[in-house]
């Protein structure tokens, strides 16, 4: 039936709606795409692909595992100008935000992507993952340093070649900043931490959990939202990818 469920972390409810799954369809329908990749190993007009020439001008090096530069087209940047809030209207306000954006290039390959690299492969992607988040969080005293993936189309990426991105930014988003927040809460009325206890009682129902091993499990949330949705929990404490041991 139609019910509730609370997300703790985000402190919100969201609504189910089993029922709607039995609707007639007469929307909007798409064929499947294939599942093998049909991209070159390396494309000359890629401004990814190890030495081609991006759109900034810059070359890049002839590269054989993962490869970082500054994004040519940041969201973020050093450079920010003055407030254009109207201090008059408390409705319209608008602040710098300073901040850095970096690229990772995942693969020299340009028909890869991580589902199908070694793992060897993606450790090296990990290793960039950490270290680099940990330098930015350091050089660029920054408040948050968020690491994403936004991969194909759909999810408006710009140049298929395997890529994700970094972004340290000034302040912490809203989201990570709610999660925080009610975590903070959590330990605070019950002495113990948010995700897990959460986890434990996942396990213990075993109803959602996708699949797992020794060190991390991965499960759909509870409280989900999309129709495909996910969340990777470590079976122990880490504050950040850099605490991440070689297992």
């Amino acid at each position: 039936m139609s019910h509730r469920r609370y997300n703790p972390l985000l402190d919100e409810w969201v609504l189910c709606s089993p029922g709607r799954l039995k609707r007639p369809w007469l929307g909007q329908t798409d064929t499947p795409s294939p599942t093998s990749t049909t991209r070159p190993a390396y494309d000359p007009a890629c401004y990814m692909c190890p030495g081609n020439t991006r759109a900034s001008g810059e070359p890049n090096p002839d590269y054989e595992s993962v490869f970082l530069f500054d994004n040519d087209y940041p969201a973020l940047s050093d450079t920010v100008g003055d407030s254009t809030s109207d201090t008059s209207q408390p409705l319209l306000i608008a602040v710098p935000e300073r901040g850095r954006c970096r690229v990772v290039c995942f693969s020299p390959r340009h028909d890869m992507h991580l589902g199908v690299m070694t793992p060897s492969a993606v450790r090296h992607v990990v290793d960039a993952w950490a270290n680099e988040s940990e330098r930015l969080a350091t050089d660029e005293d920054a408040g948050y340093v968020q690491i994403f993936e936004n991969r194909g189309p759909m999810m408006g990426a710009s140049n298929p070649h395997p890529h994700g991105q970094i972004w340290a930014s000034e302040h912490v988003p809203t989201i990570p900043a709610r999660k925080a927040h009610q975590q903070e809460k959590y330990w605070g009325q019950h002495g113990s931490d948010l995700l897990g206890d959460y986890l434990d009682e996942e396990l213990r129902r075993d109803e959602r959990v996708v699949d797992s091993n020794d060190h991390w499990v991965h499960l759909v949330p509870f409280w989900a939202v999309w129709p495909f949705e996910t969340m990777l929990v470590p079976r122990r404490h880490v504050g950040e990818v850099s605490e991440l041991d070689d297992d």
